[in-house]
């Protein structure tokens, strides 16, 4: 049995390919997918998990290379989550999929004090659940939904509130070496997720069934970058370049570059500095 979705319009049809290709280009650049790969596409309920699956679908039935997809929901017994949306969409897909079922909730209402945010704990622990499912089920990739404002955001949420230049990786490997996450949304916007999500009509599920407050820092960091994206359209595209194209001998970290070494070269070579550099 087949999804009943609406026609693609042709505007639709063209969004869906500008998202193939970079999604593509994301797996090949960072050799995200290989032949023979199990990926678990953990899906969420949320506008960018469902078009991570709906993307990743369409590139498997023409890929230069075979791999299996399986999605996987965990249901963390959050008051009111409609547990029935996310199996009757994926039955009418016919996609493999699994529903894992653990109460993380009642750990994070107990743990986080009255008015905290619960997003940080629920994120690790949702994790470790997920993370256990794959080491159990042969999954060789984790695919996450993680488009390109949220690598921006998290660039900026770390130097504000973490003094470190850190964002989000396209493709890692988990902290205990088991595992390799992918984020094959890396090159995306999330504006053109939204209006594909929309044109799709995926039955989505808001994450606000726990009551939990947003990140208000996330939300900080999320308008400041909307303001400047309206006043200087393409600034977070620019952002973003430049998390790829990290010139760390220009940094001040000496763990990662050995300025105790630094030395001048006999003769005098020209600079290497670009000319709007500080000499």
């Amino acid at each position: 049995m087949n999804a009943v979705l609406p026609k693609p319009s042709r505007t639709l049809q063209k969004l869906q390919a500008h998202l193939r290709g970079l999604v593509g280009k994301a797996i090949e650049d960072f050799g995200m997918i290989a032949d023979g790969d199990r990926v678990m596409v953990c899906l969420s309920g949320g506008k960018d998990s469902y078009t991570l699956l709906d993307i990743l679908l369409s590139l498997q039935r023409s890929a230069p290379v075979r791999f299996e997809l399986l999605a996987v929901n965990l249901d963390q017994k959050q008051p009111g989550f409609p547990e029935h949306v996310l199996p009757e969409y994926l039955e009418s897909l016919g996609v493999p999929y699994r529903i894992i079922q653990q109460d993380t909730y009642s750990v994070v209402k107990r743990v986080i004090p009255e008015g905290r945010t619960m997003c940080g704990l629920c994120s690790r622990l949702r994790r470790g659940a997920l993370y256990r499912f794959a080491a159990e089920n042969g999954i060789t990739k984790i695919a996450l939904g993680h488009h390109r404002d949220d690598i921006v955001e998290t660039l900026f949420l770390n130097m504000f509130f973490g003094g470190r230049l850190k964002a989000m990786a396209p493709k890692l490997r988990s902290e205990d070496g088991r595992h390799i996450v992918i984020r094959p949304l890396a090159y995306v916007a999330e504006r053109d997720i939204a209006r594909y999500a929309r044109g799709r009509g995926f039955p989505i599920i808001p994450c606000k069934l726990c009551g939990s407050q947003d990140n208000m820092q996330r939300v900080a960091v999320k308008k400041m970058l909307a303001d400047w994206e309206r006043q200087y359209p393409g600034r977070t595209e620019a952002i973003f370049s430049a998390i790829r194209r990290v010139e760390v001998e220009h940094l001040a970290d000496p763990r990662r570059f050995d300025f105790s070494a630094l030395e001048a070269l006999p003769g005098g070579a020209a600079a290497s500095e670009s000319p709007d550099a500080d000499s």
